[in-house]
């Protein structure tokens, strides 16, 4: 796929930028202090066609790339908004790609279009307690019923939007472990109906990012059909790979976009705060770092743009990907840092926002995937050295 014109995407950050700003800081500080999803922004994100920005046409969407994905991502982040923004519609822009490239045409037509009309809001169960990055020791089973459907039983772990999620992406174990070559053999990914009879859903109290939920589920004979199987069974984690790269690169857009936001607002505090009969900003001590995350965060988004391009034209992405998320995730991280050492003591209040900010940018450095491995990824992949782990 053709990535877009420089002039393509500055229309699209502009349409993103006219609903951000009806959502500014009021908005945003209250859901962070009282959580509760933000619908009234969804909605206007489903009614401006953004969930579907990176679906075929023939399924309702805008037919646009990763890249377009990732500009887009990168400009919701970099607002008022920040991370719980960002993460009130990231699952649903990336999150089916498994079904549009391995399930049934029934499947890509009944499912994905109602998705990116708001109609179904859609979580994903990959992690769990006992497993975590490990996915080959994913324990949640999907049993044969005996009817050729299946129950499925187990728990997972962070899984966002549950709260509010009609549909689950799933990933369970369908042949013991063993059974296969790989570890990661035997997991199948089911697309199905979060029924509240099936599941305990309970939220996990977190740092940051009130505003969507995350969760710890427990599944009890969830029952699924041969038809909510997505693909072939015992390929799940293959079919999720195809996701990946794509996922890193969206969240390393975000944790760029949030960097970007709370170095503006480092920037025009500096200007405007003065101290000993002069602005703050004269000072090297507050330029110097100030204009060293500047260049961070630029290097860094030109790398998720590269990583963004190789994979919309469907050539190895994976060491771009991987570094475009760890140097975006540190770049905006330092950048948040250093917008609350610039605001000095206010820094600290909620009233000036960076330290909900910062709050927010930890999350790039923990997930998908961490920065550990995001590591280990280049150091196997790129440099030809022994696995670690």
């Amino acid at each position: 796929m053709e990535t877009g014109s420089g002039q393509e995407h500055d229309a699209l950050e502009d349409g993103i930028a006219r609903i951000m700003a009806e959502y500014g800081d009021d908005y945003w500080l209250e859901r962070d202090s009282e959580g509760g999803f933000p619908e009234d922004f969804y909605r206007a994100m489903v009614e401006g066609g953004w969930l579907g920005i990176g679906f075929p046409e023939a399924l309702g969407g805008s037919g646009l790339g990763v890249r377009e994905c990732a500009v887009v991502m990168r400009r919701i982040a970099c607002s008022a908004g920040a991370m719980a923004a960002a993460s009130a519609i990231h699952m649903n822009v990336f999150g089916p790609r498994a079904i549009v490239e391995f399930g049934t045409d029934a499947q890509r037509r009944d499912w994905i279009p109602p998705i990116i009309r708001g109609e179904i809001k859609m979580a994903f169960a990959v992690t769990e307690p006992d497993a975590g990055l490990d996915t080959g020791a994913i324990a949640t089973r999907a049993e044969p019923d005996g009817a050729g459907g299946y129950h499925i039983t187990g728990q997972k772990l962070w899984t966002s939007t549950a709260q509010v999620a009609d549909k689950v992406l799933l990933l369970a174990r369908t042949a013991p472990r063993g059974d296969g070559v790989r570890r990661t053999d035997g997991l199948s990914l089911f697309y199905l109906d979060l029924d509240r009879r099936y599941c305990d859903i309970r939220e996990i109290e977190k740092m940051g990012r009130k505003a969507v939920d995350s969760n710890e589920i427990f599944f009890d004979g969830l029952p699924a059909t041969p038809e909510e199987l997505v693909g072939e069974e015992g390929q799940g984690f293959q079919q999720l790979l195809r996701s990946l790269n794509p996922e890193r690169i969206l969240v390393a857009a975000e944790a760029v976009g949030i960097g970007q936001e709370a170095l503006r607002r480092a920037a025009d505090y500096a200007a405007e705060r003065v101290v000993f009969d002069r602005p703050i900003g004269q000072n090297q001590a507050i330029q110097h770092p100030l204009a060293e995350s500047w260049a961070e965060l630029e290097a860094a988004w030109l790398l998720c743009l590269q990583a963004a391009d190789l994979c919309d034209r469907d050539l190895p992405c994976g060491a771009q990907a991987n570094a475009a998320k760890y140097l975006a995730a540190e770049a905006g991280y330092r950048a948040c840092e250093r917008a609350v050492l610039t605001h000095g003591g206010m820094g600290y209040a909620k009233a000036f926002h960076v330290e909900r900010l910062l709050r927010e940018v930890m999350i790039p450095r923990l997930a998908p995937v961490s920065q550990q491995m995001a590591l280990n990824y280049i150091a196997e992949r790129v440099l030809d050295l022994p696995k670690s782990y």
